[in-house]
């Protein structure tokens, strides 16, 4: 009888056991071969559609399923190289939308976010030798998101798993810990479903293929399932409640003139496609077919003539906004102090008083709205010169009172990031103006779309999606969506939302679930190392 040298299992068969350098391989951890390479190859390819705008959402937890698969057994530096591969098949469909942009910044930008599953990867391989490892492998999930989310310039937590779960079983939790327990829900049915497979009893000539699985038996099936079913079952449970007093409100998606980078070269056409629908809606009110609404909301670059400086611009949102008789809250480019620099920002225009407070995009996107090291890269790569002028970051939560209503205003991608939105979520209601017009019929708008909805239940709050050209959206705190727009058409979207104060376990809670998920990923692979060295060291 031959002893199995990672489960401790007799075989009945002693020609079946490893040879001695066999073992020794398998006490640290096996290669990654290409058997291993395409199961995670498959592992990214079938979290892809999960996402919008194919919202196969069971399938991200499948993936992450099958990536752990690819990586059990295997010993750190070799589950690197399964788990970038993994990382581009993944993010390469899910970020196609920025090939509008060239597709050597999308290629670039795809390869740079799959290098942080690498790290993951090892975490993984290293975290599946100790007892509970779907829990200490479903944490590395939510750690990799941390930190894509701040590394460097700020992040691009774009693409996170909570984002695809947006309207499924696991939303409810986004209102205990917000999208960090999202993900790690997510992964962890996906780990679960991995210990079933690998702990639950298979043919022999399969079983024989997987010697790091162990003994083989229903337990740890019945175990896996049961923990899947409460986690689904216990989501719908949580309360997302919808009261507070009813606020009539308005969006308002004027389109633009044509598709492409180069849209903002009919900026006035913009401007005049929203004051245009702004009069339809006031005359909509007038006629009796729509109710009054006590606030509008313009998407980013509404105006990206300066409102400020430029006095016809100004004149035409003023009419506008004096015909609808409510606050608007405008989406303008604003020259900053110096020559060098300009400010996205949602402007509060008074019917009364014209424009008046304000709040500057907090989080602008580099290599799209900034440029880093702009004095080397500019006589590298030409079409960068398209970006004459650095946005300036400001520093304010957007905060702002807009008729009845404290609102809390984030600007296009910064509602892909939770400290951002969180600081919004103080308000009443939650807005997010944006212009999707560069990224129209890809998967960025519904994407963005989702991670609103996400964003809706975490904080309890309606939230208004304005878009320049679609997708715009009011959603309800629940995550309902009362009315949606479609792309590149003008809508006008009318609707009684409620305008809530309470604050969600998740807003009081704030970044602390994230960080004690991030601290067990670190201190189960600090464990596992230290075991994985012990072996080496044998």
């Amino acid at each position: 009888m031959a002893l199995n040298t990672l489960t401790g299992t007799q075989s009945a068969d002693a020609e079946t056991a490893p040879p001695p350098r066999r073992a020794a391989r398998l006490r640290r951890g096996g290669r990654a071969g290409w058997p291993r390479t395409l199961t995670a190859v498959a592992a990214g390819l079938v979290m892809w559609p999960a996402f919008p705008p194919h919202d196969l959402w069971p399938l991200a937890p499948a993936g992450v399923a099958l990536l752990t698969l690819a990586l059990h057994g295997l010993g750190p530096r070799a589950a690197v190289w399964p788990s970038l591969w993994c990382g581009t098949v993944f993010f390469l469909p899910v970020l196609s939308g920025i090939m509008k942009v060239g597709p050597d910044g999308w290629v670039l930008l795809s390869l740079v976010q799959a290098l942080y599953w690498a790290p993951m990867g090892a975490g993984i391989a290293l975290a599946a030798r100790l007892p509970g490892w779907p829990v200490w492998t479903a944490a590395l999930w939510a750690a990799q998101e941390l930190v894509r989310g701040r590394i460097p310039f700020g992040g691009f937590p774009w693409a996170r798993l909570a984002f695809s779960q947006s309207d499924t079983p696991l939303t409810g939790y986004a209102a205990v810990g917000g999208a960090p327990l999202v993900t790690f829900l997510t992964a962890l049915c996906g780990t679960l479903a991995a210990y079933a497979l690998l702990r639950g009893p298979l043919p022999a000539a399969v079983a024989r293929r997987l010697p790091h699985a162990g003994p083989r038996a229903l337990r740890p099936v019945a175990v896996a399932a049961a923990g899947m079913l409460l986690i689904g079952a216990a989501g719908p449970l949580v309360p997302t409640p919808v009261d507070g007093r009813r606020v009539t409100v308005a969006v308002i998606q004027g389109n633009v003139p044509r598709l492409g980078l180069d849209f903002n070269a009919q900026r006035r056409a913009v401007l005049d496609n929203h004051v245009r629908r702004t009069h339809e809606l006031a005359a909509l009110v007038r006629a009796g077919e729509v109710d009054r609404p006590r606030l509008v909301v313009w998407p980013e670059n509404s105006s990206d003539l300066d409102p400020y400086t430029d006095p016809q611009a100004r004149a035409l949102i003023d009419a506008a906004v004096k015909d609808v008789g409510v606050p608007v809250l405008v989406g303008a480019v604003v020259d900053a102090a110096d020559p060098r620099h300009v400010e996205n920002r949602g402007i509060v225009w008074d019917p009364v008083h014209g424009p008046g407070a304000y709040y500057v995009k907090r989080h602008p996107v580099p290599f799209g709205e900034y440029l880093p090291f702009r004095s080397i890269l500019t006589r590298l790569i030409t079409r960068f010169e398209r970006i004459p002028r650095d946005f300036v970051r400001g520093d304010s939560p957007g905060l702002l009172r807009l008729g009845p209503v404290r609102v809390g205003d984030v600007i296009c991608f910064e509602v892909a990031y939770d400290g951002v939105v969180r600081d919004a979520a103080a308000g009443e209601m939650l807005v997010v103006q944006t212009n999707n017009a560069t990224y129209g019929r890809t998967g960025l708008p519904p994407q963005q779309l989702a991670m609103s909805r996400l964003r809706a239940v975490e904080h309890g709050r309606a939230v208004l999606v304005a878009a320049t050209s679609g997708i715009s959206a009011i959603i309800a705190p629940d995550g309902r969506m009362i009315d949606r727009s479609g792309e590149f058409v003008p809508d006008i979207q009318v609707a009684a939302v409620p305008a809530r104060t309470a604050p969600t376990l998740a807003d009081r809670l704030g970044p602390w679930p994230e960080y004690a998920l991030a601290l067990l990923a670190v201190a189960a692979v600090a464990v596992a190392l230290r075991r994985f060295r012990t072996i080496e060291g044998a």
